[in-house]
């Protein structure tokens, strides 16, 4: 997308032309999101046919009465009779191109503005383009489709700052493998890659594994995860011809059997595991789902603590583990605190960052980062001690005025040590005592806590001591608003029990 950091002329126009369009849809009702998946079905249509053309002379498995030649041929009504019939049969396709279209739907029901929608496109070589150019275009997109609080995507859309900071402390190295069970539209995988590409001098073995064999996950939501494969495949990751990297199966239900290096996640928000059934009279009605698993250390319908266990079995005996989850997992009792003791005996749970409100999409949010690393079975718990850094206490962030950027987490990640963990120090304050945002926890502090919890804070709320450190109103108001929804979604919880 730039060149020195200077946006080319070539590439401004591109993305100028995408952006007006998708207004221009607005006005008729078509959301980012929407739009988005429009432009996914198009965009892939045009590159496999620039690919079916030397000097590449691709097949990638597109029947010539369905390809992007078949959809230029077409205007008026027989454009979006041909489109809707074109969807449905290429979503039939086995490997990612029928990942792509599965249960595909056009959203344009102007055939003038679906032609022109697909006139944009085949003004611009896309497979020219730099995998950047694409990538930023896509990216921007899916970011926007996030702040559409009305399609409700935010909540498969983590911060792209804090996904940075937690690769660039797990630091993933080249010919390793790198899994996601909830990869949304596939943040994670994306900052990897980049990782990889700018720290490292890949030689020709290396860049194929990264392209091919790198990365797997799983997304159940057949939209979100066209968009991540989309993302992926724009970013150079995968082969239009070849199988999807991304599972359609709710990775919760069994072991696959499948090894992972690391394991860079944000399971989705939300306590309960459920589904949706009919029942006899035909009204919905949503079951707790419980998964009984022989490699869980506790069985429960709590999703996260779900995640945190299945997260466990898929790393690699040596395997390393980033994973965002909500306070409930440092805190609740029952199956919660058979899973802490499990994870500080069998892993080495040595990093906990305390995340603030308002970074997330999804309202009302209070989350943290586990850093845990996998080992071999030992008598003796892995964990010595737990490195905790407070980002929370005393930070106020908004998803506009004030979002959170990479550089708000350079000191923790200067604190976290990547390069050798071993070299920490605590932070302290102005009389020297260990007041600042990063402190340790020894094993033995923690084992005794009641129902092991490691839901721990020390530093004081300057708000509540220091009228003239309130935060600007416009902050304040937000952090109400996110206090009181993350409130009401406690209650509805408790009625759902009822």
């Amino acid at each position: 997308m730039t060149i020195n950091g200077v946006l080319t002329n070539n590439t401004a126009s591109i993305v100028s032309k995408v952006w007006s369009f998708c207004h221009t849809l607005r006005d008729d009702g078509v959301g980012y999101g929407d739009y988005l998946e429009q432009l996914t079905y198009l965009i892939f249509l045009k590159m496999a046919d620039e690919y079916s053309k030397p000097p590449y002379n691709r097949d990638v498995g597109i029947p010539a009465e369905y390809n992007w030649q078949s959809l230029r041929r077409q205007r008026g009504a027989e454009l979006e009779v041909h489109y809707v019939k074109l969807l449905l049969e290429l979503g039939k396709k086995p490997g990612m191109l029928g990942q792509i279209f599965t249960k595909a739907q056009n959203k344009i029901q102007d055939p003038a503005k679906l032609y022109r929608l697909i006139d944009m496109i085949n003004d611009t070589d896309w497979v020219l383009l730099g995998s950047d150019v694409k990538g930023d275009i896509y990216e921007g997109l899916l970011e926007k489709n996030a702040e559409d609080t009305k399609s409700g995507a935010g909540q498969y859309f983590t911060p792209r700052a804090l996904i940075k900071a937690m690769v660039a402390c797990v630091r993933p190295e080249p010919g390793k493998t790198i899994g996601d069970p909830a990869c949304g539209t596939g943040g994670f995988f994306l900052a990897a890659y980049d990782f990889l590409v700018e720290k490292y001098q890949l030689d020709r073995a290396q860049k194929a594994f990264l392209k091919h064999n790198t990365f797997a996950g799983n997304e159940i939501v057949s939209s979100t995860r066209r968009l991540c494969l989309m993302n992926m495949f724009l970013h150079n990751i995968g082969e239009m011809e070849g199988e999807s990297p991304v599972s359609s199966n709710d990775s919760l239900v069994a072991d696959d059997g499948r090894r992972f290096d690391y394991v860079l996640a944000n399971p989705p928000f939300g306590k309960k595991s459920s589904m949706n059934f009919t029942n006899e009279e035909g009204e919905q009605e949503r079951e707790d789902l419980t998964y009984n698993r022989q490699d869980f250390w506790a069985t429960t319908s709590n999703k996260q603590l779900n995640f945190v266990q299945h997260i466990h079995t898929i790393l690699k005996s040596d395997g390393k583990a980033a994973v965002v989850v909500p306070d409930n997992v440092l805190f609740e009792g029952g199956a919660g605190e058979t899973v802490r003791q499990k994870l500080l005996e069998t892993t080495d749970l040595h990093t906990i960052l305390r995340l603030p409100t308002g970074i997330f999409y999804a309202q009302g949010v209070k989350a943290n980062v586990l850093f845990f690393d996998n080992h071999p079975a030992s008598k003796d718990p892995w964990t010595k001690e737990v490195w905790y850094y407070d980002y929370r206490t005393n930070v106020h962030h908004t998803l506009k005025k004030k979002p959170l950027r990479f550089e708000d987490l350079a000191d923790f990640i200067a604190c976290y040590q990547p390069t050798n963990r071993h070299k920490r120090q605590e932070t302290w304050d102005a009389v020297g005592n260990v007041d600042g945002r990063w402190r340790k926890f020894s094993y033995a502090d923690i084992i005794t806590r009641d129902k092991t919890s490691l839901d721990i804070f020390w530093l004081k709320d300057q708000s509540l001591a220091d009228l003239d450190n309130l935060p600007e109103p416009d902050e304040l108001a937000e952090e109400i608003v996110e206090n009181l929804e993350a409130g009401l979604a406690s209650f509805r919880e408790i009625v759902a029990l009822l």
